[in-house]
């Protein structure tokens, strides 16, 4: 919105004057009080926030010059403040019939218009105050918020642009070209564009935040948090910031700053299901089972309908080997979400460490059959047929998970199957694309199958020299 001052303002009146001026006015307003005196008591009042004492000053000085279009705008502005928008809008429609070519008033009506809902009315509001005044930096910018009320993102990038080149130093435009870019998911222009609202305005948290979101979802987790810590260095009760720094620091394998920052949001807040699932996750990464689930728990006691914090407190439990309550566990995750193949996966690998290896085998298979691209669900099937006595079914298994992704590991482990089923070129192909991919697995082979390696005739086939077989 434009400044409140009367077009015929120079400076503001000295302290003295202006202590007199309000004594007089307070004092029930003598007569010698002109319209000068007025519109210094209505910019005071207005400074300081007093806009019903500004409203009087406006109407009082209205009784005296009823024909001043910038009095009708100053009351509208005030009005619009107060949140009594239509009657703003009759007093921006009565400066407008006194002056219909003012750019500033078409533009404070746009305004008052967006702040009711009426966004494509401030639209025509704006178009009216360019057509008048074509360098209006205050038009464009206005109109880019309204198109943003539309979801007319790039239109109100063009807007914001357009006010850009006209005031570079706009304190606002670059902040919301940022949050249209964000919104766009472009994200290098975007920190670009709060880079350069930060320049003007470097006490801005709310850019500082919004520059670590976007460089998060970038992946640029550092940055980020120095980005949230300077918008906690700004406001430090700003629990969003806290919270998304401690995501970051997760992120990027520090979890006990993680837990400081979402510790400090409970402070600030009071715990909720987010981060008390976070904390629980920052716990569970240190390996620290029991104070993960104690978390996970928090989260139950506020929303038993959260399947990530049953399938949380399953995967402690799985780690801490009590496994029949982990499966108990998984069930109520699977209860309330059927479908994650994750959830499964847990349940499956509980099964496996509770020795059930029958059901881990069948769980197993009910993954790769409702989520076939899973290759780690085809890994650990491929092993459990293979330690079962299944190699036929393993080696299946296994090249299922080659075709998803070919990696020396697996062709390892292919190659120990195909070699118990006395398939020894095929083993020998896939030990050698194993060393092609890995060198290391050459080491590999002597730690884990030293029978295939003390075998001179293996060893040749593979080029490995005829060297000493290892102690066992």
């Amino acid at each position: 919105m434009f400044d409140f001052e009367f077009e015929d303002f120079d400076e503001p009146a000295d302290e003295g004057r202006m202590n007199a001026l309000l004594s007089a006015y307070e004092g029930n307003a003598p007569a010698w009080l002109d319209s000068d005196s007025l519109e210094d008591i209505a910019n005071y009042y207005f400074e300081q926030g007093r806009y019903e004492d500004a409203l009087s000053v406006i109407d009082r000085l209205l009784g005296i010059m009823s024909h001043s279009s910038d009095a009708w705008m100053r009351r509208g502005i005030l009005l619009n403040n107060l949140e009594r928008h239509k009657e703003a809008l009759e007093a921006y429609d009565k400066a407008l019939t006194l002056n219909p070519v003012d750019s500033e008033t078409h533009v404070n009506r746009g305004i008052t218009l967006n702040a009711l809902g009426r966004s494509q009315e401030a639209l025509e509001a704006y178009g009216e105050a360019i057509r008048i005044d074509p360098i209006n930096d205050e038009a464009f910018f206005n109109r880019g918020v309204a198109l943003e009320h539309l979801n007319s993102l790039q239109d109100a990038v063009t807007s914001f642009r357009q006010c850009a080149e006209l005031n570079p130093e706009h304190p606002e435009v670059w902040y919301e070209l940022g949050f249209c870019y964000d919104c766009l998911e472009k994200d290098a222009e975007s920190i670009v564009c709060y880079e350069r609202h930060i320049d003007i305005e470097p006490y801005s948290q709310d850019a500082w935040y919004n520059r670590g979101i976007v460089l998060s979802r970038m992946s640029r987790f550092e940055t980020a948090v120095d980005s949230y810590d300077m918008a906690i260095a700004i406001q430090d009760d700003f629990a969003s910031a806290w919270y998304n720094r401690g995501n970051a620091l997760a992120n990027i394998g520090r979890p006990e700053e993680a837990i400081e920052s979402y510790r400090k949001v409970i402070e600030l807040e009071g715990g909720d299901p987010a981060t008390w699932y976070n904390l629980g996750l920052a716990f569970e990464e240190m390996e620290d089972y029991l104070q993960a689930f104690r978390y996970f728990e928090q989260v139950i006691r506020q929303d038993e309908a959260h399947p990530e914090a049953w399938y949380g407190m399953g995967c402690c439990l799985d780690a801490l080997e009590r496994h029949e309550e982990a499966l108990a566990l998984f069930d109520r995750a699977l209860a309330l979400k059927p479908d994650i193949g994750e959830f499964w996966h847990a349940k499956a690998d509980c099964l496996y460490n509770a020795g059930n290896v029958a059901e881990a085998l069948k769980t197993y298979k009910h993954i790769v059959s409702t989520h076939p691209k899973n290759r780690d669900a085809w890994l650990d099937l491929a092993e459990t047929y293979f330690e079962t006595g299944h190699p036929e079914s393993a080696l299946d298994a296994y090249q299922k998970a080659l075709a998803l992704h070919p990696d020396a590991g697996v062709y390892f482990l292919q190659a120990r199957v195909l070699f118990a089923l006395d398939r020894t070129d095929e083993s020998m192909h896939s030990l050698k694309m194993a060393f092609r991919m890995d060198p290391n697995m050459k080491e590999e082979l002597q730690r884990a199958c030293p029978d295939m390696w003390r075998d001179a005739q293996i060893r040749h086939m593979l080029g490995l020299g005829n060297g000493p077989a290892p102690r066992v």
